[in-house]
């Protein structure tokens, strides 16, 4: 066995090494660097010495799989899931929760530092009070040959998965019984190689009350026995408000297509967040639509926005843009405390959804314009409204460089920044810098226990 005395470049795909793990990739797997050379072993904890085997080398880096633990951390514990290592859905299951929040601050921090260029110290997670059970919005692959849960790892091979600890219970028992009505009547998987197929993905939304919306995608504009579907999932949930179909017949990997058939109950779910206002905490309400976005996480999502609004230091006399703003909810989280809240969003459907709850929790000060970030950026400052704070949400690939422009040229003197990724986060934040934006604080939320995923907010003032 090479024990770690050879240089970098010396390291050989199916070599066997061992090391002492000093960290964590962006991906959660623990970083070895035997003889200089850098090896990544999911599966590894820091502190730990390993034994691993080389599987991919790659310009003085290398890919390898874990052997065996020489020397365990404190941290190492038996995972709690028996699909643990074969569905790819969590990363950290193997360490304790305290060594999780580790990881990903210092995730965040590295990315600040390398990509950002900041030399802010991120502040320590803000992890879950519940790191079970918390998806409130669960999608489940169907292969052909009829498994339903999850994909393995960097692969699309479902791996069936009969209880999953991230879902609801009314989650994993309506993707079980599309599981049985599937099996007897005998509805094909969908098979994303030949396009053949019925069956594509099932869809299930909960909320904080424990009611239930299950979505059935089909590559087809109907299936055979719906009303049997309808009602085994009703008979198996029954806390279940409404059973939907979906048609999706492109390829890809897109989940949902555009054409809904309810075939019973309502095609909609209401749900609530508990948001800072001037007299206390204040409970809005929220209209889901099956494609709406809105934060899986509804316990942590709380936590999440009350950092937007420490951050804006609203004061009620202020104009707040909220870019990426999806059915509303930090837009109108920021109107309980600015005089005028302005929200974008490029979904046709999620700005509607966002009017009717604006209207719902009685809030006048908030309007919505479907419209690109950065188009309505430009719209904004030709009107001559020049924005005191501006917050944006974008998805994982973050902000456009012109959309960044069109931001800084509208001098807000805050920018609040709610990232799922730190790569993308710390890109855009030094971006932002060319344009006179400096990082003040870097806050981390543990939106995803169990997943190498974090969310970030970030506060960029004006240099």
């Amino acid at each position: 066995m090479k024990t770690g005395k050879h240089p970098a470049e010396a390291l050989q795909a199916n070599g066997l090494y061992a090391g002492t793990v000093e960290g964590y990739d962006s991906g959660g797997a623990g970083i070895v660097k035997p003889g200089g050379a850098v090896a990544f072993v999911p599966g590894a904890i820091r502190g730990e010495r390993v034994e691993f085997r080389v599987t991919r080398t790659r310009r003085g880096a290398a890919d390898a799989e874990l052997c065996q633990v020489l020397a365990p951390s404190p941290a190492r514990r038996v995972p709690d899931c028996p699909y643990f290592g074969k569905c790819g859905g969590c990363d950290f299951r193997h360490m304790s929760y305290e060594e999780e929040l580790w990881a990903k601050r210092q995730r965040v921090q590295d990315a600040l530092a390398r990509i950002g260029g900041a030399s802010i110290e991120v502040e320590p997670v803000i992890g879950a009070e519940r790191p079970l059970r918390y998806r409130g919005k669960c999608q489940y692959p169907v292969s052909a040959s009829g498994a339903i849960g999850f994909y393995r790892a960097g692969s699309h091979e479902v791996v069936d998965v009969r209880d999953c600890l991230l879902q609801p219970s009314a989650a994993n028992r309506a993707a079980d019984a599309v599981r049985q009505w599937a099996a007897r009547y005998r509805v094909p998987g969908y098979d994303e190689h030949t396009g053949k197929g019925l069956l594509r993905h099932v869809c299930v939304r909960t909320n904080r009350r424990g009611e239930s919306l299950c979505c059935v995608v089909a590559n087809g504009k109907t299936l055979p026995k719906e009303p049997e579907l309808a009602g085994i999932v009703r008979a198996m949930v029954p806390e279940t408000v409404g059973v939907v179909v979906n048609t999706n017949t492109r390829p890809g990997n897109v989940v949902l297509g555009g054409r809904y058939r309810t075939l019973w109950g309502r095609n909609f779910l209401c749900d609530t967040l508990r948001v800072p206002a001037p007299d206390g905490l204040r409970e809005l309400s929220f209209k889901l639509s099956l494609p709406s976005f809105f934060q899986v996480n509804r316990e942590q999502a709380e936590k999440l926005y009350a950092l937007v609004m420490e951050n804006a230091a609203l004061t009620g006399s202020e104009t707040v843009l909220d870019l990426y703003c999806g059915i509303g909810t930090i837009t109108l989280s920021l109107a309980l405390r600015a005089r005028r809240a302005i929200g974008a969003e490029i979904v046709e459907r999620a700005v509607a959804d966002a009017k009717e709850n604006a209207s719902a929790n009685g809030i006048a000060n908030a309007e919505f314009a479907c419209a690109d970030a950065a188009e309505l950026a430009r719209r904004v400052k030709a009107e001559g409204l020049r924005p005191d704070v501006v917050t944006v949400d974008p998805p994982r690939k973050g902000l456009t460089p012109d959309g960044i422009a069109a931001i800084a040229s509208m001098e807000p003197s805050r920018v609040v920044y709610a990232s799922c990724d730190p790569g993308t986060l710390a890109r855009d934040m030094r971006l932002f810098a060319g344009h006179g934006y400096a990082v003040r604080r870097a806050s981390p939320v543990d939106m995803f226990p169990g997943t190498r995923h974090v969310e970030t907010v970030a506060l960029l003032q004006r240099a």
